[in-house]
């Protein structure tokens, strides 16, 4: 052979690696633009309370050795003017060794003391005397619980964060209409917009708060499944822009972090927990209440504890 056509059969042999490693920097270069974009929408979703951690707590929780943590979810109905009322109040308890999320609604009138207020009232006020550091304080005192961490949700940029999973599937109950949207009675489709609509509709509802409260939970869960069920990083980059723009949490990007890496098993398995033996009740004449059952309270109370091997 001659050293000509030896040359040549070299340089041809040279084109994989060249590929290869342009590839290797390419991809290289779009992760750390990834993780820089991520990393500074998740910094943005970060809002420090003021406190280090529940004084239920006697230890620290550690999520790097997967320790059981709750989060307290407020969707907040923002009106212009004023701090607005947290309309949606939703309890998780999330344990990655059992692989099991526990969710309850606390229904937004319930009648309890409103920690640092001074008096009992309705609890979703709680966010608009003191925020989400009163919402949490008093959240906290009803179920007698450590909560780790609060998200708040704002309800009207919801729809973006079904939008960004790409829709969510729920069970609907009973056929009805809302906001000219009709939703019929059996598994459904939901896009950002119809899910809104969906958790919204009350007084067409025969269980009404509570019904509400029921489709609530359902939107979350299905928000929960498809985001955990995401490994592309395209879908996580949408979910992520999504977050950054409705939602503020106390959770720092490490913990965030820890917890898609570490606790994701958990959302797959999601126990709903409901408040159904209370009363309600017109107090003063005309305010009405949601008065909690003091059996049930202790009960569901219990079974967060234990779900956070507190017990």
């Amino acid at each position: 052979m001659k050293r000509s056509e030896i040359k040549q059969m070299k340089k041809r042999k040279k084109w994989p690696w060249i590929v290869l490693l342009l590839v290797f920097v390419s991809f290289g270069a779009y992760a750390l633009s990834f993780y820089t974009e991520l990393s500074s929408t998740l910094k943005n979703m970060h809002s420090p309370i003021d406190r280090e951690e529940s004084d239920k707590r006697a230890n620290e929780i550690e999520l790097e050795n997967q320790h059981p943590f709750s989060v307290l979810v407020l969707g907040v109905d923002e009106r212009e003017g004023d701090k607005g009322r947290s309309d949606t109040m939703i309890v998780l308890t999330v344990n990655p060794k059992l692989k099991s999320t526990k969710m309850v609604s606390i229904p937004r009138d319930t009648y309890t003391e409103i920690v640092g207020y001074g008096k009992k009232d309705k609890l979703n006020h709680a966010f608009a005397f003191g925020g989400i550091e009163m919402s949490l304080a008093s959240v906290e005192n009803l179920l007698d619980m450590p909560i780790d961490y609060v998200a708040e949700i704002n309800m009207e940029g919801f729809q973006d964060i079904v939008d960004a999973v790409g829709g969510i599937k729920v069970e609907n109950a009973f056929d009805f209409t809302q906001d000219s949207i009709h939703f019929p009675a059996g598994t459904i489709t939901l896009n950002g917009k119809e899910a809104l609509s969906y958790i919204r509709m009350r007084k067409g509802d025969p269980n009404g708060d509570f019904g509400r409260q029921e489709r609530q939970k359902q939107v979350i869960q299905g928000v929960l499944h498809k985001g955990a069920s995401f490994n592309n990083l395209l879908k996580y980059r949408g979910i992520f822009n999504a977050l950054g723009d409705n939602v503020k949490t106390n959770m720092t990007f490490d913990e965030m972090m820890e917890v898609q890496k570490s606790y994701r098993a958990a959302a797959g398995t999601i126990d709903q927990l409901h408040f159904e033996k209370g009363h309600g009740q017109r107090m003063n004449g005309r305010i009405w209440y949601y008065i909690m059952d003091e059996a049930e309270l202790n009960q569901m109370s219990d079974e967060l504890k234990q779900h956070l091997e507190l017990n």
